[in-house]
């Protein structure tokens, strides 16, 4: 699970080891990462940024490793909100981290990760998507295009793997009460919130049930796809 420390990971994370799972945590902050591991009783965890592909590539071998040899699931929760800002104002440093972070970290994961699931013929891929991908949120330009972004990797690596025994899929969230809501200013999360006919935030428990039966046995013949957690905003 990366972005395993706080908020959605930790919460899927500590829904797998429930079920019986063993779960490797994968964070950039390793102070978070070692209570987290003390919370959720993860069996390893690897402090990286994601935006490294020498250290993902490291962190796989290591955590399979751990795992005993092999990785049935890999969730992508890393992720970062960027500046809120229109397009035209939007800060280029901003721009490219939320892209190495959201997009290239994942795609980092999910290329080191998938080899080890065809070796084993099984696996489950959860890419941490959001509704900003499906609809926009203005002032959040590269939140909003990157996860975009996340839904056309997943849809694409999906149908690659059709038939393989792995699955992957996308979970496209409206904004759930998280650590990540720190990062933006006030009138952002009043604005997405309006969006919601349910008329309220989400709760992470809500998405992380969904992410776990993303990642279970019984999903199997969903992929390519979304799973949505957005109090009915998303229309498609």
């Amino acid at each position: 699970v990366t972005g395993g420390a706080p908020g959605l990971g930790k919460a899927v994370a500590k829904g797998i080891v429930a079920e019986g799972g063993t779960v490797a945590l994968w964070d950039l902050n390793a102070e978070a990462l070692a209570a987290a591991k003390g919370e959720t009783g993860a069996a390893d965890v690897q402090a990286l940024d994601v935006s490294d592909n020498a250290a993902v590539e490291a962190a796989a071998k290591a955590s399979a490793a751990a795992l005993g040899g092999k990785v049935d699931v890999l969730v992508c929760s890393a992720g970062i909100t960027g500046a809120t800002a229109p397009v035209h104002e939007y800060p280029v440093d901003s721009w490219l981290r939320v892209f190495d972070i959201n997009v290239n970290g994942l795609f980092y994961c999910n290329r080191a990760i998938v080899p080890l699931m065809l070796a084993n013929g099984y696996g489950r891929i959860v890419n941490i998507a959001s509704v900003a991908g499906k609809e926009g949120n203005p002032n959040a330009s590269a939140y909003s295009a990157s996860k975009a972004a996340v839904i056309g990797l997943t849809k694409s690596l999906g149908k690659e793997l059709a038939g393989k025994g792995v699955i992957a899929n996308a979970l496209t969230p409206a904004t759930f009460e998280s650590p990540i809501l720190a990062q933006l200013p006030q009138s952002q999360v009043d604005y997405m919130r309006s969006k919601i006919p349910m008329g309220r935030l989400g709760e992470i428990d809500e998405s992380a049930a969904m992410v776990c039966f993303m990642a279970s046995e019984e999903c199997s013949f969903t992929t390519a796809s979304t799973f949505d957690t957005s109090g009915g905003r998303t229309t498609f």
